[in-house]
């Protein structure tokens, strides 16, 4: 008889690796059992953190402008969100979807009672949300036609990596190696009206827009552009779905990003912020959209936890409070004036723009890419975390409770690369 183990084999050196608290060893041992699908920052393991800064095994600290990729809106480590999420652990951490959960119906109760939606549907990611957005659009269009299956995306916009929001995703290098892609997907032009008029017609189910592009370099919808994306998508019938993945949830110093444009989305996704960087993802759809989905249709083991739910409803109404959200505005406008000031001083010569509709959701283009000033910023005496959004643009995203003491932190370190920056053109 063949043992059960014959198949199995028990890797000792692995499982005898002891790595400690020691950073080279972790980083040695990381790169032997995860995979390499990130570019992370060389040299750091963190630890722990406190509102807007994190610190590294040993003890370094530095500011987070990234936020975990606009996910920690109440910075590191709130006390509250901490206590919240220790006290529903003792209760009920999972049930699956088969029961009902008080936490999960609270939340729901806040989302739509906050929003121009009607039902909700718990995901764990955002790219799960986007993924079951375009599975609604579908079914939904289906009822009509059985040719009404496409789906319209933007150029610059990005979705998820999972295989359809891959598909609705525009840019090459995240797409072209796991081809063919779901077919039935149109590509317009960001803000031309003109493009997206051409590329909407009878069979398309759905259309997918980003109010502010997070991906895409912060670029943000105009509302005459929005406002004749909702009328095509009404003259075809076809779902209009609002991606406030990263952008919404107070983002942009609005609860919901496309509150400025005056517009109504047919369904409208959610995630990074929600929970405070625990995982979670969630679906608002419209009354006539939930119509349409019936029990078996779509599902999910571990979306809308008791756990997670929990969390995400003390985030909410943290961030829903007019004060929250009015502070998220002022200290959007002091970013704004302090990256203003570089941009026309000497040293921010090579900016070539910044983008903002409000709030703390920055993006700040240069002539030049941007790797350099990322590395130099993470490096001593700075000590703080960027991240990109393309080549050559900055995306500033901070935890939404930072303060202004930071803000000036932070515009400080772009400064001063960019005069160091001026200093080596000019020896060139």
């Amino acid at each position: 008889m063949i043992s059960r183990r014959t198949f199995v084999t028990k890797k000792d050196d692995i499982l005898s690796f002891d790595a400690g608290n020691d950073t080279d060893k972790l980083i040695e041992l990381h790169n032997r059992v995860i995979m390499n699908t990130y570019a992370r920052v060389p040299g750091i393991v963190l630890s722990h953190g406190k509102n807007a800064a994190v610190f590294d095994l040993k003890g370094t600290e530095y500011l987070d402008m990234g936020a975990g990729i606009a996910v920690n809106a109440l910075g590191h480590n709130d006390a509250g969100l901490v206590k919240t999420i220790a006290e529903q652990s003792a209760k009920l951490i999972h049930t699956s979807n088969l029961y009902y959960n008080a936490p999960a119906i609270r939340l729901a109760q806040q989302l739509i009672g906050n929003s121009a939606l009607d039902k909700v549907f718990f995901a764990n990611t955002g790219t799960e949300a986007n993924e079951g957005a375009l599975k609604f659009a579908r079914k939904h269009g289906l009822q009509s036609s059985p040719d009404k299956y496409e789906i319209v995306a933007f150029t610059h916009g990005f979705s998820g990596r999972s295989m359809g929001a891959l598909s609705v995703t525009h840019k090459s290098k995240y797409r072209e190696i796991y081809g063919p892609l779901v077919p039935g997907i149109k590509f317009a032009t960001y803000n031309d009206i003109e493009s997206m008029r051409a590329a909407i017609g009878p069979n398309t189910c759905g259309v997918i827009v980003e109010p502010v592009q997070g991906e895409g370099g912060l670029e943000a919808a105009t509302p005459e552009f929005m406002q004749a994306l909702a009328e095509q998508c009404k003259k075809n019938n076809a779902l209009l779905i609002v991606d406030e993945v990263q952008c919404g949830l107070g983002r942009t110093g609005e609860l919901w990003a496309h509150e400025r444009l005056g517009v109504k989305p047919d369904i409208m996704t959610l995630a990074k912020p929600l929970a405070g960087g625990m995982a979670i993802g969630a679906i608002l759809v419209r009354d006539h959209v939930a119509g349409c989905i019936n029990p078996g249709d779509h599902g999910t083991t571990f979306g809308g936890s008791p756990l997670v739910t929990q969390a995400g409803l003390y985030v909410f109404q943290k961030i829903v409070q007019p004060a929250f959200l009015e502070e998220v505005r002022a200290k959007g406008r002091h970013l704004k004036a302090r990256l203003q000031a570089i941009a026309d001083s000497d040293a921010g010569r090579s900016i070539k723009e910044i983008r903002t509709v409000g709030g703390l959701f920055v993006g700040i283009e240069f002539d030049h890419a941007v790797k350099d000033l990322v590395n130099f910023a993470v490096a001593a005496p700075n000590h703080v975390f960027f991240i990109s959004a393309g080549d050559n643009t900055l995306r500033l995203c901070p935890p939404l409770t930072i303060s202004t003491k930071d803000l000036d932190r932070a515009c400080d370190v772009i400064e001063a690369y960019l005069k160091k920056y001026n200093q080596q053109s000019k020896k060139q």
